[in-house]
């Protein structure tokens, strides 16, 4: 079942789930609004049928949470706890805010982004700049993919176990295609009418419907609850 949402919705999601994340959870309660907030794009991920990177996140976050609940502490001593905790810490703090920018990337359109942002009244210069993001990203990991079959096929593998073999073979290539990619994207925006003096116009139709204002009522209340019991109770 695909729950069909809004753009400006899914950017409403990642500034309320950023804020979140960046302030520390120090209660029993904190932690469930976190965790609660950063379940909801997993869920919707999903419902878009998209398991394989749901479960990728689900997994990391719950084994993140794991070490840190019961197998890490603040009185944890040596190396290799120490450097546990710190990537468990790292962990919990910053994939809520990534699952949520993976799950908007994946899911929005560009020409429904960027009549969400002229909606918004959004400067083109920034629009054209998240555009070209949202589709470089996914883009280069398709380039990525061609490169490492291209690699298999010439006998190439993890770089004939040699690193430097790895830089020359994949890395090198890769950064050539981020130059070329980034040149093309921002090239094909600005064909797209982004960026010239008359306002463009687009097909795409935009409409808040019962799910975007659930999620958005759900969470403004999560976030409301978490400032609240953080610092006012």
């Amino acid at each position: 079942m695909n729950i069909r949402l809004d753009p400006r919705t899914k950017l409403y999601m990642i500034l309320i789930v950023s804020a979140v994340v960046m302030m520390s959870a120090t209660t029993p309660l904190l932690w469930a609004v976190r965790i609660i907030i950063t379940l909801v794009p997993i869920v919707l991920l999903i419902a878009e049928k998209r398991y394989a990177s749901a479960f990728r996140f689900f997994a990391l976050y719950t084994i993140a949470l794991i070490l840190t609940f019961f197998f890490l502490s603040d009185e944890s001593t040596g190396i290799i706890k120490s450097l546990l905790t710190g990537y468990c810490g790292i962990i919990a703090q910053f994939l809520p805010a990534m699952i949520t920018a993976w799950y908007v990337i994946r899911t929005t359109k560009i020409d429904e982004f960027i009549s969400a942002m002229q909606k918004m009244h959004i400067p083109d210069g920034i629009t054209i700049s998240l555009a070209v993001v949202m589709r470089f990203f996914p883009t280069i990991k398709e380039e990525y993919l061609a490169i490492r079959d291209a690699m298999k096929m010439r006998g190439i593998s993890l770089g004939g176990g040699n690193v430097i073999k790895m830089i020359e073979y994949r890395m090198i290539p890769l950064l050539f295609s981020c130059v070329n990619i980034g040149d093309e994207l921002s090239a094909a925006a600005i064909t797209k009418g982004l960026g010239g003096k008359i306002k463009r116009t687009s097909v795409a139709v935009l409409k808040t419907g019962a799910a975007d204002i659930v999620l958005i009522t759900g969470f403004t209340v999560a976030a409301a609850v978490f400032v609240i019991f953080k610092y006012f109770v």
